[in-house]
C-alpha cells in the first residue's frame, strides 16, 4: 500500500445546507476534488427558495448552525430565513466551497459502470465520479392541491414555494390554503397586512406559540469575544432540544407533560367555536409541531377568517367551499407542503446490475443508518429514508451523517477499498430494529403527516440523537460489502 493519498472525484448534487456541509468538511480533510452540482444559479437550497413573509426557522440559531463555523450574530432565537440563507452562503464563500459549484448545471442521470460513477447533466455533458453524494434537500420539491379550477384564478397564484414578491398584499383580500408550518408563518405576518385573510384548514395542526426574542448588541459581542462561551450555548442548545426526545419516543411521564404543555396553549384562543376548529383529532407531536410567535394571535383578528369547509373548486374570482359558498380573493397563496420522499428523484439513477433507484424502492425508501444504499456502491445520502428530523436540526444530522461518510472516502484515499456498500442482509436488520422501535414513537400513534411514507410506513428516526451520533460513528465491517483497490 502506498503511503501516497488518492485523490478521489466526488459529485456532490445540491449547494444547501448539507451540500455546503460536506464539502467544507472536505475541504478541511485536504480533499479538493470534489464537484458541487447546483441547478439554480446560488447555493441556499430550501432557505433560497422559501422567501414568503414570515420566514423563520422553528429551531434555535444557535443550533440551527455549523458545529465547525458558528456564527456569533445571529438576530434572534429563531433567525428569519434571509439571515439564514445569508449565512449559507458566507460559509460557502469562507470555507472555498463557492469556488467548486457549479450553478445552473441540473443533473439528470447517474449511472454506474464497472469502476465509476458517470453524472449526466440536463445539457448532455458528462463526468466520471469515484463517490456520488445526494443532498437535495427534503423540503425541495413543491406539492401543489389537486383542486378544480387551480389554473382558471384571475389574480395572482402561487406556492409558499415561489412567492411573487411583485404581487401587492397590503390592503388586499388573500386567500391562504394551509394551516402547517409555513402557513402559520404566513398568517402571522400577514394578519393586520391584508386587508382580509382568509384561511383555508383542512386538518389543524398543533401549535406552540413561544417568543422570538432579538438578541442584544451585548449578547453579538459576548458571542464573539468568546468563543468558548459561544460554543457552550451550542451544546446548551442541543442539550436542550434533546431533552425534549422522551417525549417524542416512548409513552410515559414525558409525554403526558409535554402534551399537556402543548394543549393548554389552545387557551389564548378564547371564542370556543374558533378553538373547536383548531383542535387537532390526533395525538401532540405526531404531526410536526408548528412553532410560532404569534399565530394564536394571529388567527383571532377581526380581519382573519378560518374556513375548514372542504374546497369544491378555484374559480376565476375565488374559491368555492363544498356548502356552496364563493369566498372572493384577489391573491391565492398556496401553503400546501413539499414532497418530503421524493429524495434524488426525478434525477434518474441506475446501480452496477442494471437495476434502477426507483426499481430498488419500489416497495418504499430505505436506507443503511439513512446514509446508503444496498446494491449502489460509493452512493451517500443526506436526509435519508428515517433521518431524525422531527423537530430537530437538520445541521447536525448533516455533520453526523458527512462524518459517516467521510469515514468512507478517507479509507478509499488510503487504498483500504474500492467500493463499500450496505448488505442487503445488514439492511434489512437495521429495519427490523426500526420498525420494532417504531411503535412506541409519538409519530405512530394515528395521523396523516409527512413522516408517513408509502404504505403508510413512519420514515422518521425512532430512537435519540445520540444514538443517531452514535450509530454513524460505528461502522460495522460485516454489514458492508466492500471490494479493494
Amino acid at each position: 500500500m502506498s503511503g501516497v493519498l488518492r485523490r478521489p472525484r466526488i459529485a456532490i448534487i445540491g449547494a444547501g445546507m448539507s451540500g455546503i456541509c460536506f464539502g467544507a468538511l472536505l475541504l478541511r480533510a485536504g480533499i479538493d476534488t470534489f464537484t458541487i452540482y447546483e441547478k439554480s444559479d446560488r447555493t441556499g437550497g430550501t432557505w433560497r427558495d422559501n422567501t414568503y413573509p414570515g420566514i423563520a426557522c422553528d429551531v434555535p440559531s444557535r443550533f440551527y448552525q455549523y458545529s465547525f463555523a458558528r456564527n456569533p450574530g445571529w438576530t434572534r432565537v429563531m433567525s428569519p430565513g434571509a439571515e439564514i440563507d445569508a449565512y449559507f452562503e458566507k460559509v460557502a464563500r469562507d470555507t472555498g466551497v463557492h469556488d467548486r459549484i457549479r450553478f445552473r448545471t441540473e443533473v439528470t442521470r447517474i449511472d454506474r459502470t464497472d469502476h465509476a460513477w458517470t453524472v449526466t447533466t440536463a445539457d448532455g455533458s458528462t463526468a466520471e465520479h469515484d463517490f456520488v453524494v445526494s443532498a437535495t434537500g427534503i423540503l425541495h420539491h413543491p406539492r401543489y392541491p389537486d383542486i378544480d379550477g387551480l389554473d382558471t384564478f384571475a389574480g395572482a397564484a402561487f406556492h409558499s414555494a415561489r412567492w411573487d414578491h411583485d404581487a401587492a398584499l397590503d390592503g388586499r383580500r388573500v386567500a391562504l390554503i394551509g394551516t402547517g408550518s409555513t402557513g402559520a408563518q404566513i398568517i402571522g405576518d400577514l394578519a393586520g397586512r391584508a386587508g382580509e385573510l382568509v384561511v383555508f384548514q383542512r386538518t389543524p395542526h398543533w401549535v406552540m406559540q413561544i417568543g422570538n426574542p432579538e438578541f442584544s448588541a451585548f449578547n453579538a459581542w459576548l458571542h464573539r469575544r468568546f468563543p468558548r462561551y459561544d460554543a457552550l450555548t451550542y451544546h446548551g442548545w442541543r442539550l436542550f432540544i434533546e431533552s425534549f426526545s422522551p417525549a417524542l419516543l416512548r409513552p410515559g411521564l414525558a409525554r403526558r407533560f409535554a402534551r399537556w404543555q402543548i394543549k393548554r396553549q389552545l387557551r389564548q384562543v378564547e371564542d370556543p367555536v374558533l378553538r373547536e376548529k383548531l383542535t387537532p383529532d390526533f395525538e401532540p407531536m405526531c404531526r410536526r409541531l408548528v412553532i410560532s410567535s404569534n399565530f394564536y394571535d394571529a388567527i383571532q383578528r377581526d380581519d382573519v377568517t378560518l374556513v375548514t369547509t372542504g374546497i369544491e373548486r378555484i374559480e376565476p374570482t375565488g374559491v368555492r367551499t363544498t356548502d356552496g359558498v364563493l369566498h372572493p380573493c384577489d391573491v391565492l397563496v398556496l401553503a400546501t407542503g413539499f414532497d418530503a420522499h421524493a429524495y434524488l428523484r426525478p434525477i434518474a439513477m441506475t446501480g452496477p446490475d442494471g437495476r434502477t433507484l426507483a426499481e430498488a424502492w419500489v416497495d418504499g425508501p430505505r436506507a443503511y443508518r439513512t446514509v446508503t444504499v444496498p446494491g449502489f456502491p460509493n452512493f451517500f445520502l443526506f436526509m435519508g429514508p428515517n433521518s431524525p428530523v422531527g423537530n430537530y436540526s437538520l445541521v447536525a444530522i448533516a455533520e453526523a451523517q458527512a462524518g459517516f461518510m467521510l469515514g468512507w472516502i478517507e479509507r478509499w484515499r488510503r487504498g483500504e477499498i474500492e467500493t463499500t456498500a450496505p448488505s442487503e442482509a445488514a439492511t434489512a436488520a437495521y429495519y427490523e430494529a426500526v420498525d420494532a422501535a417504531l411503535p412506541d414513537t409519538v409519530w405512530a400513534t394515528g395521523c396523516t403527516s409527512w413522516y408517513v411514507g408509502q404504505g403508510g410506513r413512519v420514515e422518521v428516526y425512532p430512537w435519540t440523537p445520540r444514538h443517531f451520533r452514535a450509530t454513524l460513528a460505528t461502522v460495522e465491517e460485516d454489514d458492508h460489502l466492500t471490494t479493494g483497490a
